[in-house]
């Protein structure tokens, strides 16, 4: 019986989602049919566009492929709904006022200038967040490490995540990203999980440099959700095969001196059983005095790590929100959505993300090589 009304609600469901959808797209489209308008083309002209540009986002989930074109739509009118709101809301304060103070001089507003003015804001700000995206920043910092060993003091680990290489992320953008991160001669890299995006036999060449990633003590790296999505049993190994270290519920003791720093690294819950995490197995048989790093996609994991002794834990997964507005909802939805936190005694850094998933944007909320160096509290 229930699952009969399961299925009997799924049309409507489906009906309502759409009915959603499509307002919300005609709604933030409005300056693109006010621009199709002033170009001279028909009204129905414009409508026709709207529809087949509220599509265009839906065609991954139907034919289980990235697409390069929905992905830069919903970038565009994710400004474009931010847009139009504040410039509804404007207009709609400036005309109350007008009306209320019987300013009849004041001048009246005209709606397609507005529309016009407020598509083009739209195209160059979703320009400035490509930009953004394509084009990650060194961030550097200092963590401070309770009785840090002299021999650990400035020991440097560059974190990599979320680089998605996938629909839009592809060989160029990975061979540079290869290239920007050996320049700063690491000791170690730690690769936070989401690390592609696709499967293995339509990326292999894209992933390709990673090969070339090069670090004193090794190129570490922990699965985030998204690489359970498209056959781990295929991707894990083909990216052992390039040199990762795949920290599968485990540890690796670096030795510098007397002292010695364990990387331990956890699996993404989305593993379930093929890989659940397991925090104190990643960290059993560490050396007691050792500095233990503990690499995990989640930043959520903080508060386990804590009780385990960990000394640092990095993560990603937030995105930081990757753009404007979503970064001001991710900072309510997420406890620690970006940068550095103490949790207990343990540190928390989370990196915003090296690449991007979905829309090639990055508006407001830049990518990160995050530059972390040991020094003693």
């Amino acid at each position: 019986m229930k699952l009969r009304a399961m299925t009997a609600s799924s049309p409507t469901r489906a009906i309502l989602l759409s009915a959603v959808w499509l307002s919300i797209f005609f709604y933030a489209g409005r300056p693109v049919r006010d621009g199709i308008a002033a170009a001279g083309l028909p009204v129905g002209a414009g409508w026709g566009i709207l529809l087949v540009l509220a599509l265009m986002p839906v065609l991954p989930f139907l034919t289980r492929r990235g697409h390069i074109s929905g992905n830069v739509v919903i970038a565009i009118f994710s400004t474009l709904l931010v847009l139009v709101f504040i410039g509804d809301v404007l207009t709609g304060a400036y005309s109350l006022t007008r009306w209320a103070m019987s300013a009849q001089t004041w001048p009246l507003i005209d709606p397609r200038a507005v529309s016009l003015t407020i598509l083009a804001a739209a195209v160059a700000l979703s320009f400035v967040g490509l930009v953004q995206a394509r084009n990650p920043r060194l961030r550097r910092l200092e963590i401070r490490i309770d009785d840090l060993p002299p021999e650990l003091e400035g020991y440097r680990i560059v974190q990599l995540s979320d680089v998605h290489v996938g629909p839009t992320i592809r060989r160029r953008f990975v061979q540079k990203l290869v290239e920007k991160t050996n320049a700063l001669e690491a000791d170690a890299i730690a690769i936070t999980g989401d690390l592609v995006d696709g499967h293995l036999d339509e990326l292999r060449d894209e992933v390709a440099p990673l090969r070339e990633l090069r670090a004193r003590d090794g190129v570490f790296f922990v699965t985030g959700n998204h690489e359970y999505y498209w056959r781990p049993s295929e991707w894990l190994p083909a990216l052992e095969e390039l040199g990762l270290i795949f920290l599968r519920n485990a540890h690796h003791v670096i030795q510098r001196g007397s002292a010695r720093l364990a990387m331990a690294g956890i699996t993404d819950p989305v593993g379930r059983d093929l890989h659940q995490p397991d925090a104190p197995r990643a960290l059993w048989g560490a050396p007691t005095n050792s500095v233990k790093v503990l690499l995990s996609h989640r930043p959520h994991m903080a508060k386990v790590a804590d009780t385990l002794g960990v000394h640092l834990q990095l993560s990603g997964h937030t995105h930081g929100g990757q753009f404007f507005p979503w970064n001001l909802v991710s900072r309510r939805v997420h406890p620690v959505a970006t940068g550095l936190r103490r949790i207990g005694r343990t540190w928390l850094y989370v990196n915003r993300g090296t690449g991007y998933w979905g829309p090639p944007s990055r508006l407001g909320v830049g990518g990160e090589i995050s530059v972390i160096r040991l020094t003693r509290a």
